[in-house]
């Protein structure tokens, strides 16, 4: 009863529209639906979880073999990141060398519904670029610089200590090879704009459908007019600024002289 009850709401809110993977003939399809597709920041923003649950459509049975498994991969706007190295020299850390790594997603989390290596193959995630690992591109450094590779990770360390980064391995719940669910928690300090959710079919380690779609991440309020106003106009964003703290100042200098008064 509940089982049919989830799959009628399901039906019901979904967006049906399906992606076959390039090449494959259409046996599996995957059928979508999110809780939420835009995220509002606000002041007292503190984070958001963001439920994704979807359905396979078939046209024929459930095709025998290894079971299907499913990965979802949320992912922020992607921008050039530059890295440095810090060394010791004379007794102070100083940076040494730098790299760019030409595109890096401000956030990704990763949700599989088995261990990673079991659901895609070393083949598949090159193709898709699903891994964390693999999300990020750095298409080159300096010849006199060592370990560029070490750069990326760096990246990688770094945003994964910051919960930016994750995978989440075992949290995609599949229900009889044909409904999933899952939930993708956003931090607080997410980044503005569009964030790309994909949706991954796979049997024996190969991807069999794949799914795409976005969801909108923004400021609101008097922190859209705030942000706008500081890339708009940064001259008015600067004296509205100057003329706060001056307030700010004079009320707090006004307050301590009429406690010592009292």
């Amino acid at each position: 009863m509940v089982r049919s009850a989830f799959l009628a709401a399901f039906l019901a809110l979904s967006t049906l529209i399906c992606l076959p993977a390039p090449g494959q003939a259409v046996e599996e399809e995957v059928v979508l639906g999110l809780s939420q597709d835009r995220v509002a920041i606000t002041a007292d923003f503190d984070g958001s979880e963001i439920l994704i649950f979807g359905a396979v459509k078939r046209q024929s049975p459930i095709p025998e073999g290894p079971p299907l498994e499913v990965i979802v991969a949320v992912s922020g706007p992607n921008s050039p990141v530059t890295v440095r190295r810090k060394a010791k020299r004379m007794g102070i850390w100083v940076n040494t060398e730098s790299v760019i790594v030409d595109s890096a997603p401000s956030f990704y989390a990763i949700a599989t519904s088995a261990p990673f290596s079991e659901v895609i193959s070393d083949t598949e995630d090159l193709r898709y670029r699903v891994s964390i690992a693999r999300a990020i591109r750095s298409v080159g450094a300096a010849m006199n610089i060592a370990d560029a590779q070490d750069f990326a990770d760096a990246v990688v360390r770094i945003r994964e200590d910051e919960g930016l980064y994750s995978l989440r391995e075992n949290t995609v719940a599949v229900d009889q090879q044909t409904l999933f669910r899952s939930a993708i928690d956003m931090p607080a300090d997410v980044t503005e704009g569009h964030y790309a959710a994909r949706i991954f079919l796979t049997r024996a380690g190969r991807v069999v459908s794949s799914f795409e779609t976005e969801i909108d991440v923004r400021k609101v309020g008097l922190e859209r007019f705030l942000y706008g106003l500081s890339r708009e106009q940064p001259f008015l964003y600067g004296l509205m600024s100057l003329a706060i703290a001056v307030a700010a100042g004079w009320g707090a200098s006004a307050a301590f002289r009429l406690l010592r008064n009292n």
